[in-house]
């Protein structure tokens, strides 16, 4: 017997579209939290994620959910000379706020057809500047989380996370604290009638830790996540 094919992503042509879509499936007072509450997202935002293929969205099976967006991230566990983790503390968005990220190592969506380790490679450009160099050494198989979204509340989400594996070549400070500017996100400069400007990362700070201290920012955040 054939096993059942997966759901197929749902398509949207027009931000309108998708607004009309999700407002017959999401509570109303989740989708005006979205770009009004701090930290979160805006569906401007969500709508060019769907069209550059950064996530999709799908019936959820079985349908505990309405929705649920799907989305694969390469997470780069870039370490230095001593073995230490480099990990994002904080965010500066383009509203002006401070988003707390915990202990968390660089992460990327992936596009269509890219690989992990070309996302981790893009991933490094963009968010750690053109003058740093990584060495990518490999990665794991990949595991799923399924949580609520932070930056949509409301919606659901499944993350397929992809590890990678590099080493810190050169670019950056290799102990204490630093920070950097993005270079990959431009959705603050694209307005819909009606909808706005997308809020985008406009600066990353980051850490070097070890490794204890990474499983207790890891047990921190799933504690903020779970209270969402």
């Amino acid at each position: 017997m054939r096993p059942p094919s997966p759901p197929r992503p749902l398509a949207f042509t027009t931000l309108d579209s998708l607004a009309a879509f999700l407002g017959t499936r999401l509570p109303a007072t989740a989708l005006a939290s979205w770009g009004t509450v701090p930290g979160t997202k805006t569906l401007l935002n969500l709508f060019l994620e769907l069209s550059q293929g950064d996530c999709v969205l799908v019936p959820a099976e079985p349908p505990q959910h309405p929705v649920v967006r799907a989305v694969h991230v390469a997470t780069v566990r870039i370490r230095n000379r001593r073995g230490a983790l480099l990990v994002e503390t904080r965010q500066l968005l383009s509203d002006g706020t401070l988003r707390a990220r915990g202990a968390r190592p660089l992460s990327e969506k992936m596009r269509p057809g890219e690989t992990p380790e070309a996302a981790a490679a893009r991933a490094v450009h963009e968010e750690l500047g053109e003058r740093v160099r990584v060495r990518i050494l490999g990665g794991a198989e990949p595991r799923v989380e399924e949580r609520e979204s932070l930056s949509y509340p409301g919606l659901y989400a499944r993350y397929v996370l992809h590890a990678v594996d590099a080493e810190l070549v050169v670019g950056v400070l290799d102990e204490g604290e630093f920070e950097t500017e993005e270079a990959g996100e431009h959705e603050d400069e694209v307005e819909v009638e009606g909808g706005g400007g997308a809020i985008t990362v406009k600066r990353h700070y980051w850490k070097w830790v070890d490794d204890n201290e990474v499983a207790g920012g890891a047990e921190g955040e799933r504690q903020r996540q779970s209270a969402h």
